[in-house]
């Protein structure tokens, strides 16, 4: 908002300038205009006072624009602190961004939730090469490098559903490394944060039960990790509550079952590059493996 009234008052600053200096140098042309052709016009050496006052009006103007703009950087650049900033840690992966909330005990993938009016302190890092975290209505840009930890803040002020993409070229699924940011009121996102702390129960489901016996016999476990079981893998996604987002694969694709199966079957065919590999699971895995995602919420 900050930003917004600088423009603004940049903006119309400049309108009455331009009018005045237009206005003027219109008056000038047709007032003081050659009237006749004998002779050469009257030679003027100049107006001292005018060009005093013309030289000084330019700086009061400056300096009018220079102060605002210096405090409302500072404001932007400044990480909140306090008890009712949320703290998330934002990790670049190839190709898929990671969300870790430190406080509340959550990590999630692709998606990220934040209460409506709050300031939220983000910590950027990277786990492989450089990546850069944008989501363009939200805020700026701000890069993704490995061993070092950079900083920035954002503030979602009405609620919605808000787009991120990868800015800065990280490979061959760059331009699929997308994510999301969901912007919820503080009710919404107490009920989030509850669900997201929970384990999820054990599927009753005799399919869903047969998926989680197949994610735990394959090379899943290696990758993953999924609350309550033996799954510890930090190499992937979190799936604890897969089945509660509403993408997949770097939030390239919405997450229905026909877009997951696809997905199982074959993850470098979808996205060029995965550092999934093929499995080789058979049509049978894949259905039950995605019954027993889809538990997880």
């Amino acid at each position: 908002m900050r930003e917004a009234g600088l423009y603004n008052l940049i903006f119309w600053m400049a309108v009455v300038v331009f009018v005045l200096v237009e206005g003027l140098l219109l008056f000038t042309a047709l007032r003081f205009r050659r009237r006749t052709s004998d002779g050469i016009p009257s030679q003027i050496h100049g107006n001292t006072r005018l060009e005093i006052v013309w030289t000084i009006i330019p700086v009061l103007i400056l300096i009018v624009i220079a102060v605002p703009t210096i405090t409302t950087i500072a404001s932007a650049s400044t990480i909140p602190q306090g008890p009712d900033v949320l703290k998330v840690t934002v990790i670049g992966h190839q190709w898929w961004w990671e969300f870790r909330y430190p406080d509340l005990g959550i990590v999630t993938a692709d998606e990220m939730h934040i209460p409506v009016g709050t300031k939220v302190a983000l910590t950027v890092e990277s786990a492989d090469v450089i990546h850069s975290f944008w989501v363009p209505r939200l805020a700026g840009k701000i890069q993704a490098i490995p061993r070092r930890q950079n900083e920035m803040w954002l503030q979602g002020d009405e609620i919605g559903e808000f787009y991120g993409q990868c800015y800065q070229l990280c490979g061959t699924s760059h331009a699929n490394m997308r994510f999301r940011v969901f912007v919820q009121s503080k009710a919404d996102f107490d009920a989030w944060v509850k669900d997201q702390q929970a384990v999820p129960a054990p599927p009753t489901d005799p399919e869903a039960a047969k998926g989680a016996q197949i994610f735990q016999s394959k090379a899943c476990v290696g990758c993953h990790t999924i609350a309550g079981t033996n799954a510890k893998g930090t190499i992937g996604p979190n799936l604890t509550h897969f089945g509660s987002r509403t993408t997949i694969a770097g939030a390239m694709l919405e997450k229905t079952d026909a877009n997951l199966a696809m997905w199982l079957h074959d993850p470098p065919g979808v996205k060029p590059g995965s550092i999934m590999p093929n499995l080789g699971l058979t049509d049978d895995e894949i259905k039950a493996l995605v019954a027993y995602l889809d538990s997880l919420k």
